[in-house]
């Protein structure tokens, strides 16, 4: 029922793919058996791409444990890690650096070779990303890596990336109807080089959803980081009422085709151009049979025009890929936590 992409000749993924971000704290107490009973029932309904990096605190470990513990359905995964050091180390990174942070993902997820790495640089001003892609492709050429992408670059400094050689297979990035930064560079140079995406922030942490229909706009801190994340991107759509029309017009979709408003906003984007999967945070399967519906339906003209009839009196984001998250002193560069790797430690 969960619809498959072929990423690259004999590498099939799974339309949805299960994230990891949300087993790695500030979402509530995980436990870890749970997480790994819970991993077993997403390969089994279908869902056996995952989504992790060395920064989500525990979760590589978790998807290791999860491969020790089901070997029967180990083999049917397939593991997309990332590779990112702390925003201190960027000068420091060096070809022993690299190195040692992708044998020890190897080591926590108790695999020979890693399926995919997904590169992400802190700070562009710091001139040795294109160089450290060089060495992660070193890697790859070694067989520790299947696969190369990259997450959060924006179109001039990923094409310096591919310029150099770099074999880039996919571009993890934030896509959804409310942030439509992708197409304004991203999308026309990725169909240009062969290079597929990969979504997160497709249901804007869960507010894209029947639970926040109606109600007031929230006050005060969210409970949680994917709430203050993408509460940040609603202001900078157009803020609660322009939302609240959007998921009026969802939650009418989703009448229409027996579904919930978080699966049609995941339908619309699996729709789009070089899209090949959405990321689906969870920290539990309670969205599960939700999300087996997305592949059974399908959106007609109605439905994307009622919808673009509200998009397009978007306000923003405007910018290129990940450029208002890397101003650190602005609004979305000041929630991220850019020294969670421990990468210079052995």
């Amino acid at each position: 029922m969960i619809p498959r992409f072929e990423l690259g000749a004999g590498y099939s993924i799974s339309r949805l793919i299960k994230g990891g971000w949300h087993l790695a704290g500030d979402h509530g107490a995980i436990e870890p058996r749970q997480a790994i009973a819970d991993m077993a029932r997403f390969v089994e309904a279908g869902i056996t791409t995952f989504d992790c990096a060395d920064i989500y605190t525990g979760v590589e470990q978790l998807i290791g444990d999860f491969r020790r513990s089901f070997p029967s359905l180990a083999p049917q995964v397939q593991i997309h890690t990332k590779f990112v050091p702390d925003l201190a180390d960027l000068g420091a990174v060096d070809r022993s650096y690299v190195e040692r942070v992708i044998d020890r993902s190897l080591q926590r997820l108790r695999v020979e070779r890693l399926d995919m790495v997904q590169f992400h640089w802190w700070d562009l001003n710091i001139a040795r990303y294109v160089e450290t892609a060089l060495e992660l492709e070193r890697l790859r050429q070694a067989g520790k890596i299947g696969r190369l992408a990259v997450t959060n670059f924006d179109t001039p400094h990923l094409s310096q990336i591919v310029a150099a050689g770099v074999p880039v297979a996919a571009h993890q990035l934030q896509y959804s109807l409310v942030d439509d930064r992708p197409n304004i560079h991203m999308v026309e140079f990725c169909r240009a080089h062969g290079i597929e995406l990969l979504c997160y922030g497709t249901v804007l942490g869960g507010f894209l959803s029947e639970r926040w229909l109606g109600v007031p706009e929230p006050r005060g801190t969210p409970p949680n980081r994917s709430l203050v994340k993408y509460k940040l991107i609603i202001d900078d759509f157009g803020g609660w009422d322009l939302f609240q029309e959007l998921l009026q017009v969802l939650a009418a979709a989703a009448a229409k085709h027996g579904t919930d408003i978080a699966t049609v906003g995941m339908r619309a984007m699996l729709d789009r151009p070089q899209v090949a999967a959405a990321i689906v945070g969870a920290t539990n399967t309670s969205h599960l049979q939700s999300h087996l519906q997305v592949g059974s339906i399908q959106l007609d003209a109605e439905d994307l025009g009622a919808i673009a009839a509200v998009t397009d009196y978007r306000r923003g984001p405007r910018e290129d890929i990940y450029i208002i998250e890397r101003d650190r002193t602005g609004r979305h560069g000041q929630i991220m936590k850019y020294h969670l790797s421990g990468s210079a430690k052995t």
